[in-house]
Order: structure tokens, then C-alpha cells, then sequence
């Protein structure tokens, strides 16, 4: 399984600008997301993020920390604490076991199912609903520098937002991929935040 080290950042024309001058386009979509969770947000506080996507299940999950983070200093802390790094998992069997190690009460839906809604039964089992939904038009690039991918998002509520992305594999090098990350963001002169920016769906939820 692969790990997405990732970073986002506040996407504006001057961006666009410099990616059409220094980067590849490789394509533009649009993408329809609805994301879910328990009335107690009991994924959401741990950081999983359980999404359909093009009517495909996915579930993002926060990898353990790295060996060694806590330990950076200057620079490269700095550098870290703004990236994320997540496994996301398509398999929808184990997506269900996932859930299911978090949320711990399961109701049985003893109620004959039509074969249509024996595909989505599990969420109701699980008291699973969807708390945000949106649609995203993306423009995707790359740089010269192998594995570096950006993505440019504008959602349907008005958010823009950016992410660099370098995918690894699982227990490969979280460093190089930060720095990579890194002079990727030298380039397009924009990272400059201290702080993580937030999702599209968290955007999407304070703004309802």
C-alpha cells in the first residue's frame, strides 16, 4: 500500500501563471464527493476521512508518525508539520473493517433489502450518513522533478485550494518526499503558510 505525503496551500491566478510556465497540464476533471460519518463524528476526530467518489468507496487514513520527526529541528520541522501523510484504501472489504474498529456500535438491519440497497446497507448499520457534498473541478500538473504532482481545485462552494503530492511507498522515504515537497513549493513562491490549511469538506462544513 502506498503512503500520499502531501501539502496544501491557498491557490490563486499567480499560481496557475507560474505552473503553465515551469510545469506539464495533464489534464482536467470533475469529480462529485459526498463524505460520511456518525452524528459523533467519531472518523472525523481521529482523522479519517470516509468519502464516495464517481460511485467508488475510498477511506483516508493518518499514518503513524515518522521515525525521527520529533527530532527535527529548524527547517525541516517546520517543513513536516505542514505536510500530511495518509494511506487511502479503495478495498471496500477493508474499508469496513476499518470503520468498524472505530465505531464500535453496529445495529442489525433485521428489515428485507431490496438488492439495490444491500450495497449501502452496511451504513446504516453503522449509523453512517453524509455530512458534506460537493463537486470539484481539478487541473492536475507535474514538474520536471520525478513524482512530484499538483493538483489545483476549485469546489463548488467557492473554495480554491492547491496540493502538492509525492506518493511513496509504505515504510519508503518520508524525508525525501518532504523534501521534495519543499523545493516544489520554492518554485511556485506560494507555501507560505504556518499553519496546515484545511480540507475541502471541513471548509465546506464550517461554511454551512
Amino acid at each position: 500500500m502506498s503512503v500520499e505525503v502531501e501539502r496544501k496551500f491557498i491557490c490563486s491566478a499567480d499560481t496557475l501563471k507560474t505552473l503553465e510556465e515551469i510545469g506539464v497540464c495533464v489534464g482536467q476533471r470533475q469529480f462529485h464527493d459526498q463524505y460520511f460519518d456518525n452524528p459523533q463524528f467519531d472518523l472525523t476526530l481521529r482523522d479519517m476521512w470516509l468519502r464516495k467518489r464517481k460511485g467508488c468507496w475510498e477511506l483516508k487514513c493518518p499514518t503513524a508518525a515518522v521515525s525521527g520527526t520529533e527530532e527535527m529541528s529548524g527547517e525541516h520541522s517546520e517543513v513536516a508539520a505542514l505536510c500530511t501523510r495518509y494511506k487511502e484504501i479503495t478495498n471496500l472489504h477493508e474499508i469496513k473493517q476499518r470503520v468498524m474498529e472505530v465505531i464500535k456500535d453496529v445495529c442489525e438491519d433485521r428489515d428485507a433489502e431490496t438488492d439495490s440497497s444491500q450495497q449501502e446497507s452496511w451504513l446504516r448499520k453503522m449509523n453512517l450518513s453524509c455530512f458534506a457534498e460537493f463537486t470539484t473541478v481539478r487541473r492536475s500538473f507535474t514538474l520536471e522533478e520525478e513524482g512530484v504532482h499538483i493538483d489545483l481545485d476549485q469546489a463548488d462552494f467557492g473554495y480554491h485550494v492547491g496540493e502538492v503530492e509525492v506518493v511513496i511507498p509504505e515504510g519508503g522515504d518520508v524525508q525525501a518526499a518532504l523534501e521534495k515537497i519543499e523545493r516544489t513549493a520554492q518554485k511556485l513562491g506560494e507555501l507560505k503558510a504556518n499553519t496546515p490549511l484545511a480540507f475541502k469538506h471541513c471548509v465546506y462544513e464550517v461554511g454551512c
